[in-house]
C-alpha cells in the first residue's frame, strides 16, 4: 500500500478515487507510566514508555486505515493526516485519515 502525504504521487497516475478511509485507536495512560514520567519530569528528558506507546498507537491505527483502503479495493492512500483528541483526563484517540486511490504507473 503506497500512502503519502501528498495529493499525487510521483510517478503514478490515479485512475479512480475511492473515498475517506480511516483508522483508530483510544488508549489511557497507565498508572505505573504515569508515576514515572512525574519522577522523569522532574529532571528532564523523553518519557521513553509514551513514546512507545504513541509509536504503537499511530501503528494500530494506519493498519486499521490500511486494512480499510485494501477491503475498498483501493492501492494507494493520499492525502494521508493525524488528528488526535482527548476523550477524557487520562484517555486519548489517535486518528488517521486519507482517500483511498488506485493508481496505475505512468506511461514513458
Amino acid at each position: 500500500m503506497i500512502m503519502v502525504t501528498s495529493d499525487q504521487i510521483p510517478g503514478k497516475k490515479i485512475v479512480k478515487t475511492i473515498g475517506l478511509v480511516k483508522g483508530n485507536t483510544i488508549r489511557a495512560r497507565n498508572i505505573g507510566r504515569d508515576i514515572m514520567a512525574v519522577f522523569k519530569n522532574m529532571v528532564g528528558g523523553e518519557i521513553a514508555d509514551y513514546t512507545k506507546m504513541l509509536a504503537e498507537s499511530r501503528e494500530q491505527a494506519l493498519d486499521r486505515m490500511i486494512e480499510e483502503a485494501e477491503a475498498a479495493g483501493a492501492n494507494a492512500i493520499v492525502a494521508l493526516r493525524f488528528a488526535t483528541t482527548s476523550i477524557m483526563q487520562g484517555a486519548a484517540e489517535l486518528l488517521v485519515y486519507g482517500t483511498a486511490v488506485v493508481c496505475e504507473d505512468m506511461p514513458e
